[in-house]
């Protein structure tokens, strides 16, 4: 049943009023990609410039947090975070990338951007390849594109049997549940681009050479399947976006605004995690007193 005006307002106005960028983006049951406008700036009131300054603002406690988060893995510690990035071609995956994952330090992170699967990954179950790619104790672990490609570009084109993708919604949340409980936070973006601004990205890259080499005329050919893609990302999203592992949408249309909307999300689960400095394991004065004498 669908949602009335009044409760759609309502909503809104929840969304409006949101204390983190966690709450503002989260995509809870019932809602519908197609009320989510793709150049809004949910929890955020500023302009350009004031999303780039904010981008800045907290670079230090991000890379303080992401420090302490690789400690703990390197001194017995089992936290870890996964941050999975979907979108449509040109959603801006790769500027995540560079300006959020970019700035942290590099020791500490596990990227991940997942193509068509080869010859050898074809011959074993669908998440073979995420298994072997999960990120270890205290590592930020990024998927540019992930598992949910297998429930995505999979269903709009027929490559497998609806009967056998169909069932990968249960074992992808079955995936998921089990590393939440094996210390994994798992933050799950969808990077939401319109087709009006997928196709002036397109634009851009025909028109100067020097992007010449990110255009790829399969993307042309896929921007005719928009409305699949569409329906198999809300079912995706509806079938998926768990306790254990929530959806957030982030509205891609401003780049600007979607590289805060990340980088607040990445930040404001660092913090949850509650991370403190390992303990030495070795008598800080005895060693104070010895580098004395040496």
């Amino acid at each position: 049943m669908g949602k009335s005006k009044k409760d759609k307002k309502a909503k809104k106005t929840k969304k409006s009023k949101a204390i983190s960028f966690s709450e503002a983006l989260r995509f809870t049951e019932g809602d519908l990609l197609s009320d989510i406008d793709p150049g809004s700036k949910p929890n955020f009131d500023g302009k350009k410039k004031d999303g780039k300054k904010a981008l800045a603002e907290f670079d230090d406690e991000l890379d303080g947090l992401q420090e302490k988060l690789f400690a703990d893995g390197r001194t017995g510690g089992n936290k870890r975070i996964l941050l999975v990035i979907q979108g449509m071609d040109t959603a801006g995956k790769g500027g995540i990338m560079r300006h959020v994952v970019g700035l942290v330090d590099p020791q500490g992170v596990e990227l991940t951007a997942f193509k068509a699967p080869t010859d050898e990954e074809k011959e074993h179950p669908f998440l073979w390849r995420i298994r072997n790619a999960l990120p270890d104790a205290g590592m930020i672990g990024v998927f540019d594109r992930s598992h949910y490609e297998d429930v995505l570009i999979v269903r709009v084109h027929d490559l497998v049997p609806e009967s056998q993708w169909a069932r990968r919604y249960t074992t992808i949340n079955e995936l998921e549940a089990g590393l939440a409980e094996d210390d994994v936070t798992i933050i799950k973006v969808m990077m939401h681009v319109s087709k009006k601004e997928q196709k002036e990205r397109l634009t851009e890259r025909l028109d100067r050479p020097d992007k010449h080499w990110k255009y790829n005329p399969g993307d042309v050919t896929e921007r005719g399947y928009w409305d699949d893609y569409q329906e198999a990302y809300q079912v995706a999203l509806d079938k998926t976006s768990t306790d254990e592992a929530p959806w957030f949408v982030v509205p891609a249309d401003r780049k600007w605004y979607a590289r805060l909307a990340v980088q607040r999300l990445l930040l404001e689960h660092l913090r949850e995690m509650d991370l403190a400095w390992p303990k030495a394991d070795f008598d800080v004065a005895e060693e104070k007193a010895r580098l004395k004498k040496s």
